[in-house]
């Protein structure tokens, strides 16, 4: 490595570390330690619990807080440069803008891959264990057991996935499942699909009663098709377990999340959400490359001006990139657009303004 990409790079890692403490205490300022304060108040939640919420509840914020810190990063730096007059000198000995930033791109890279690492693996079973401290630590399953909607089930052989079962609800009162679509895969080809308006636990297995059975011929359409009155399900699962088995979106895996929208397409249900919160997994890690492409430019300064003036111009940007992030993912689970198109329009808008702003420097 050069020593001008090793100054550039420190250069931009000294504001980015510093990004990641200041944008995660706000979060953490802001939201986080007033909603663990109601929990003391209103619950009489123990130090200790709280203190696992805190620790919990931190793998979700920096995933938000790194292309935030990357986009300061990458703005200071070049501010920096520009108003000591260090870029111009670096320009004129033959050293092309582009060229410059390089470590910083390839930096925030490394930042998105890692993070997208981060999210995939670490957020979701932090997610989930925050609400399962939530739950039976501090709230102590106060809340009586209600119905629930949109339950699937899986059985995995040998890392594959051999059965999907997706039902529209769950009464815990009578145990039954309601509206249900099962789907039998072979060497990952989906085989057999099979609907029954309801299952039913007895004697510690569930009965479907009523339904159809569809055979399918390697994806060609359907082989024959069979009715019949009583079917035991291929799943060991017992009511309280289905009690507990459903996961909100941000508590599964991006493999997870297929399964569920794999299931849900089964039976003709609505996967927006779903698909809104797969696309975001990568999206929002590949947001700090997008920053690093967009902030480079917008630190160059016409004249000598404070670091101030580049903090303000990052929080502007934020604000706008967050606030359009938002807009689309809600009009993508509301159905308005493609939830692919509304996840992705905040990044594709960032770099596209980025490299506009890199094609004018040059």
């Amino acid at each position: 490595m050069r020593r001008l990409d090793r100054y550039m790079l420190r250069e931009f890692l000294q504001p980015f570390l510093y990004g990641v403490a200041v944008f995660t205490s706000l979060f953490i300022g802001g939201d986080l330690l007033f909603r663990i304060a109601g929990l003391m108040t209103e619950y009489g939640a123990s130090l200790w619990a709280v203190s696992k919420i805190f620790v919990l509840a931190l793998p979700r914020i920096i995933v938000y807080t790194f292309p935030m810190s990357v986009l300061l990063g990458a703005l200071m730096a070049i501010v920096r440069l520009s108003s000591s007059s260090e870029l111009i000198v670096m320009r004129a000995a033959g050293q092309s803008f582009a060229r410059l930033v390089t470590p910083i791109i390839w930096a925030a890279l490394v930042i998105s891959l890692v993070n997208i690492v981060f999210n995939e693996y670490v957020v979701p079973a932090a997610n989930t264990a925050y609400e399962r401290t939530l739950q039976e630590e501090i709230k102590g399953n106060m809340r009586p057991q209600q119905a629930q909607t949109h339950i699937v089930l899986k059985r995995v052989v040998d890392d594959d996935i051999r059965y999907l079962l997706y039902a529209n609800r769950y009464d815990p009162d009578t145990e039954t499942l309601q509206h249900i679509t099962i789907q039998e895969f072979r060497d990952n080809e989906l085989v057999r699909v099979e609907n029954a308006p309801q299952a039913s636990w007895r004697d510690g297995k569930w009965y479907m009663k009523n339904g159809t059975v569809y055979d399918l011929d390697g994806g060609e359409g359907v082989q024959r098709m069979l009715r019949f009155e009583e079917q035991v399900l291929p799943f060991t699962d017992t009511p309280a377990q289905v009690g507990t088995r459903k996961k909100d979106a941000d508590q599964m895996t991006i493999r997870e999340l297929r399964h569920e929208i794999q299931a849900y397409q089964a039976a003709y249900a609505d996967t927006s959400k779903l698909e809104v919160e797969l696309h975001r997994r990568f999206s929002l890690p590949l947001a700090s490359l997008v920053f690093a492409v967009l902030g480079t430019p917008l630190g160059i300064q016409r004249q000598r001006s404070s670091s101030s003036v580049g903090f303000g111009l990052c929080v502007l940007v934020i604000f706008v990139y967050y606030a359009l992030m938002m807009l689309t993912g809600t009009l993508g689970e509301g159905g308005v657009l493609p939830p692919m198109v509304a996840v992705w329009i905040p990044n594709l808008t960032a770099l596209g303004v980025g490299i506009w702003l890199h094609l004018r420097v040059k």
